[in-house]
């Protein structure tokens, strides 16, 4: 009985507008435990290492689950558009959450985050890739745009200066390639949305292409995609061996294991370079802007209530105050006291903590690629879909199944328009 008065008391309480964190304490005891599907960036693992200090708030159990970049959203996606509703919260990011919103699977964060959890703070660029037509669904714990990435000691003694347009970064790669002991390049080119098109698009959209025509129709098979793709490939002959279908983990691991004297990566991995438990470049590496015309992909990581694996509404309020908690102000400051460079908020952006974690050229790099970042893939409820395919004829250019590079993006032009036509 007391159970149904302090329920009855959350609703008329939530029906009134008064936030929802006053009265969170109301759903201890009908919450037992909370599902969460994450992958193993740095800041959910130190998220999962201290989630003992929310179960104890809360009085509830935290299930975590943790899998790799593409298994994640493909276990995601099964488990909301199959109505399972096996997690509450999910690890969403810009090549889904327009998806997720469009196939009405997350609820709106705007209701459930706390409000002492501070949404206001969260860095404009990030929080928005999670907003959809003025809803936030997410909220974002990383995010990040790109730098160049090379070995300053290496280009010092070989004499060469850092190339500032594509023309001169293809001539350094093949100079600096000297297989198998150092390649002058790296990138990954394993198959997928969020993957090789991921690092495929800031050359793409650099080069001057565009996902549509003029009339909204779309435009992945045009000239300047052709000439990307070209001068993607050619970049590739000075990898290390396994890239063509690599991943993001191989491309980080052959930089810091001294094998690659060049990249463009995102600024994350900037603190993983530096790593000097698990790098072999420390104090080595050098932080520039982007070589002209490359341009700059920003994204942004997040936390989302699943709307299948949240029936109830102390459902929905205990997975809100976990999202709160895993992204607050507290936990930012937290892994920066650990060296993790992941962050989203402003308050974090001037931190001594934060400022000081890294070389002063790398924060030179980040501002000069700034202007030049956005989200640069097609940011449409269909693009995973037509991303992946995408990513599949990449891989096989890359690795050498395919050869005709506009042939192939003809394919992809076709299924695209099949696939939105279907899906109207």
């Amino acid at each position: 009985m007391l159970k149904k008065i302090i329920f009855k008391t959350f609703i008329i309480l939530a029906i009134s507008g008064i936030s929802l964190n006053a009265y969170a304490n109301s759903c201890k005891g009908d919450v037992s435990e909370i599902n969460v599907l994450i992958q193993g960036h740095p800041a959910m693992v130190h998220m999962e290492k201290h989630k003992a200090d929310f179960e104890k708030l809360m009085d509830l159990k935290v299930n975590v689950t943790t899998l790799g970049e593409q298994e994640r959203r493909s276990q995601s996606r099964v488990d909301a558009s199959t109505g399972a509703g096996a997690y509450d919260v999910y690890y969403v990011d810009e090549a889904n959450i327009a998806e997720f919103v469009k196939g009405d699977w997350v609820e709106s964060l705007d209701k459930y985050f706390p409000a002492g959890a501070d949404m206001a703070d969260f860095q404009a660029g990030k929080i928005s890739i999670g907003n959809i037509n003025g809803t936030n669904y997410f909220a974002p714990f990383m995010g990040g745009q790109d730098v160049l990435m090379y070995r300053k000691d290496i280009f010092a003694e070989k004499g060469i200066s850092v190339p500032t347009n594509t023309d001169e970064m293809l001539e350094v790669a093949k100079a600096l390639t000297d297989a198998p002991n150092m390649y002058g390049w790296a990138q990954r080119g394993q198959r997928g949305s969020g993957m090789n098109v991921w690092r495929w698009n800031p050359y793409h959209r650099g080069f001057g292409g565009e996902w549509t025509n003029a009339d909204g129709s779309p435009n992945i098979n045009s000239a300047e995609a052709v000439k990307a793709t070209e001068y993607y490939m050619e970049l590739f002959n000075y990898a290390p061996p396994g890239a063509r279908t690599g991943t993001w983990s191989d491309q980080i691991e052959a930089f810091r294991a001294g094998k690659v004297a060049m990249m463009t990566a995102n600024d994350v991995f900037g603190a993983w370079v530096e790593d000097a438990e698990k790098s072999s470049v420390v104090g080595k590496v050098g932080y520039a802007d982007l070589p002209t015309p490359i341009l700059s992909g920003g994204f942004a990581h997040g936390l989302a209530i699943s709307k299948p694996g949240t029936s109830s509404e102390c459902e929905k309020v205990m997975a809100g105050e976990f999202i709160g908690w895993a992204t607050g102000k507290d936990m930012e400051s937290m892994r920066l006291d650990e060296g993790i460079y992941d962050i989203a908020r402003q308050s974090s952006a001037s931190n001594p903590k934060f400022t000081s974690l890294m070389p002063d050229d790398f924060n030179e790099a980040v501002k000069a690629t700034s202007p030049k970042t956005s989200l640069l893939i097609w940011k449409i409820p269909e693009w995973p879909a037509i991303g992946d395919e995408l990513g599949l004829v990449l891989e096989e250019l890359f690795s050498g199944t395919r050869s005709d590079i506009q042939g192939s993006l003809d394919e992809v032009q076709e299924y695209a328009i099949k696939y939105l036509e279907k899906s109207k």
